[in-house]
């Protein structure tokens, strides 16, 4: 399969359903990864939602909700078999710039309690630009236009 950027394909999902892949890739992981995603199939989900596809193959998603502040709560899923080729800060920078395009001012991530590794998914997020709440379980990375000074 191939691994280069450029292949993939980053689709908007309208209306987003719960299928067969969401649940191989979202619905598959560890326990306590992500919290309130339990759906019948074809059921309508909340928010916005992207595929990653490569070679006609979904590898990952991408999810948006965006808050009545300004703000959006983001969560993504890569495809156990495709990890360690930077599908995760792809969908990354392609749900950054989602955010932008509507004039939003951050971008976060909350990690659920029961997440089976929440430092190794604080670091991850750290590394690619995230601030850390003081308990290290709300991540967040400005989006839009810095304030005035």
């Amino acid at each position: 399969m191939s691994t280069h950027p450029s292949d993939r394909r980053w689709i908007r999902e309208e209306p987003p359903r719960w299928d067969d892949d969401k649940q191989r890739i979202v619905g598959g992981a560890p326990d306590g990864t992500f919290e309130g995603l339990d759906y019948e199939p074809g059921a309508l989900v909340p928010g916005d939602w992207w595929r990653v596809e490569e070679g006609g193959t979904v590898v990952g998603y991408g999810w948006m909700d965006t808050s009545w502040g300004g703000d959006a709560q983001i969560l993504l899923a890569v495809d156990p078999a495709a990890r360690g080729r930077g599908i995760g800060t792809w969908i990354l920078d392609q749900l950054e710039r989602e955010a932008a395009e509507r004039d939003l001012c951050y971008i976060f991530n909350t990690i659920p309690p029961r997440h089976p590794d929440p430092d190794g998914l604080a670091d991850w997020l750290e590394a690619r630009g995230f601030v850390p709440s003081p308990h290290r379980r709300l991540l967040r990375r400005r989006v839009g236009p810095k304030p005035a000074a």
